[in-house]
């Protein structure tokens, strides 16, 4: 595998987003989404829970489902940032990636680029280029959250760069293995629409019908593993996570991405 080819894919990809008019428009409309989370999420509920009214409740609240930590964060706007993007930039990578090679094969351009590449490099290379990209918007949130944390308390800021920091590296390997299978629906499916409606029954239906049959067969309680985000609800306290919960994601991306070659090298361009 040639390093120089994967990064020329995977730039393209980040050319697709960051110098087209489509790939602009939807920048701007996922800026304009989160300045609205920015102004009243994260701006507003950082005075609601310090006020006296409502902070036990939210104390509470928080302990029951296992947040309190988070409720107690000097860095609150960061606190409110993590639960947000914990859960919004998962299913935001299965829109955005939806279409990483799917595309080109029905555009024929896929089989031009298998002469001047192998597989396995246009596979990797789109995924890089998505990772990126998912990476940099991820990175942007926080530095924007951090800029509303250091307007209200400067005092916080280096701190604040640190946990920030944390938080960016955490969300990036969460969303990993949701890329990833992204890249597999993307050639089993003939559209990007068709992917994006294959991942999603694949999390409702398909996990329904897995909790239906693990109800009476416990041993299928390992399959659930096979689910991108499986670890969310236990990852979402940030504190005292075990390191394998971390670790997980990535196992689950180099799962996937291996699935991914084994299907492409043996699928008709």
């Amino acid at each position: 595998m040639n390093i120089q080819r994967v990064w020329q894919l995977a730039q393209f990809e980040l050319t697709r987003l960051f110098a087209t008019k489509r790939g602009l428009l939807a920048l701007s409309a996922f800026a304009m989404l989160w300045l609205m989370i920015l102004r009243y999420p994260i701006g507003h509920a950082v005075p609601f829970l310090s006020s006296p009214e409502f902070s036990g409740i939210a104390q509470e609240l928080a302990g029951n489902i296992g947040l309190k930590a988070l409720v107690s964060w000097p860095e609150a706007e960061l606190a409110i940032f993590w639960l947000i993007a914990l859960y919004s930039f998962p299913v935001f990578a299965l829109f955005v990636c939806s279409d990483q090679t799917v595309g080109d094969r029905q555009r024929g351009t896929l089989r031009f680029l298998s002469l001047r590449c192998t597989r396995d490099e246009i596979l990797i290379g789109r995924f890089v280029g998505q990772f990126t990209i998912i990476f940099s918007l991820i990175a942007l949130t926080a530095l924007a959250t951090l800029a509303v944390m250091a307007y209200r308390k400067p005092e916080l800021l280096l701190s604040g760069i640190a946990l920030a920091t944390t938080l960016v590296l955490q969300l990036s390997v969460i969303v990993m293995p949701f890329i990833a299978l992204m890249a597999v629906l993307n050639l089993i499916c003939s559209s990007s629409r068709l992917s994006i409606v294959l991942a999603i029954l694949l999390f409702t239906l398909g996990n329904a019908l897995l909790s239906f049959f693990s109800y009476y067969l416990s041993v299928l309680d390992v399959l659930f593993y096979m689910f991108p985000g499986v670890q969310l609800l236990d990852v979402a306290p940030h504190s005292n996570v075990p390191l394998i919960l971390w670790v997980f994601p990535a196992i689950q991306t180099v799962a996937l991405l291996s699935a991914g070659v084994f299907i492409f090298r043996r699928r008709a361009l």
